[in-house]
């Protein structure tokens, strides 16, 4: 839909837009001088889980992962908020002080927001950070060689469907929650130091949807191993249950023709990679002499793939990539 903006905004017409509508990746990052250049993005969403306060905070932590994926650190943010006028004003409440305290934790400050009043409740934020130009992480920075690390399992969008129809078990909907609300600093901030080519994080497009992105912008394949990837307790057996929102069928119909299968992997698990996830955590690529570093650093990670000569396209396995 941005697409036909390109010819109102031309590239060369912008040289300090140094990431905008040319290439879809996760921030806009704009150059202010040599040292300096801003980042900013936005995200904003329904509740997924039924606390006010966890809810706020899953979506600010979402929000802000748009500015770690491109190696940047969050200066403030500004809140969206859509909220019924009927509804207590005490859940809004929770649902803003969720999103400040997170925002605080990740060392920004909530300047102001918007609200509408709208049927369905919805919070998300604007947010803006601020990175060195020369140390921006782009989606197609991957090379030949690297190692791919995932930072946290996935599964969040079969346990909050499942939480949506009523069949999710507590203890399950408390682990997803929690690493939905895991910021992506640390994580960030490890790659830089790990001198990571490239990187994305995983959220609507699902796991394999945002690899493609990564993929194809580099002109290289990805090769992944399912039985490395790391689970939320509970994902296989919601996704066993049924328990799949509908951005899964809508990005198996536009990535798949670019993913490859092993015959070996369930149609269980071909589902569950197409799943769209929530505030999850970064796909990064890099040296594998840097992945110790990089572990050492966030021991969150987990290496659960390698990056291939190729063109865009991606193989799941359930064999080790070869070298």
């Amino acid at each position: 839909m941005l697409q036909p903006l390109r010819e109102i905004f031309k590239p060369e017409d912008y040289p300090d837009l140094l990431v905008g509508l040319d290439k879809a990746d996760d921030a806009a990052v704009y150059r202010l001088n040599e040292q300096q250049a801003v980042v900013t993005t936005t995200d904003f969403f329904p509740p997924i889980v039924d606390n006010p306060y966890d809810f706020g905070a899953i979506a600010a932590a979402n929000a802000m992962s748009d500015i770690y994926a491109m190696g940047g650190k969050v200066l403030f943010g500004i809140n969206l908020v859509a909220f019924p006028a009927n509804l207590d004003r005490t859940i809004l409440r929770e649902i803003l002080r969720g999103g400040a305290e997170k925002m605080a934790e990740g060392g920004g400050v909530v300047v102001g927001g918007h609200s509408v009043d709208d049927k369905e409740p919805k919070y998300g934020m604007a947010v803006t950070g601020l990175i060195d130009p020369a140390l921006v992480k782009k989606k197609g920075g991957a090379r030949p060689g690297d190692s791919l690390i995932l930072t946290k399992p996935l599964g969040s969008g079969v346990v909050t469907t499942a939480l949506k129809q009523g069949t999710a078990d507590p203890g399950d909907v408390a682990a997803a929650t929690a690493s939905m609300k895991t910021l992506n600093r640390q994580a960030a901030e490890a790659a830089q130091l790990a001198e990571a080519h490239g990187m994305t994080d995983i959220t609507g497009f699902g796991l394999l949807g945002h690899a493609q992105e990564m993929a194809s912008q580099a002109g290289v394949d990805f090769h992944f191993n399912l039985d490395q990837l790391p689970w939320l307790p509970g994902a296989a057996r919601y996704g066993a249950a049924g328990a799949f929102p509908g951005g899964m069928g809508r990005n198996l119909d536009y990535f798949a023709p670019h993913v490859q299968f092993s015959p070996d992997i369930s149609l269980l698990y071909q589902d569950m990679l197409w799943t769209p996830e929530t505030s999850g955590g970064l796909l990064i690529a890099l040296p594998p002499q840097n992945v110790a570093p990089f572990l050492a650093a966030c021991p969150a990670g987990v290496v659960v793939g390698r990056v291939m000569p190729g063109r865009g396209r991606l193989r799941v396995t359930t064999v080790a990539p070869e070298r």
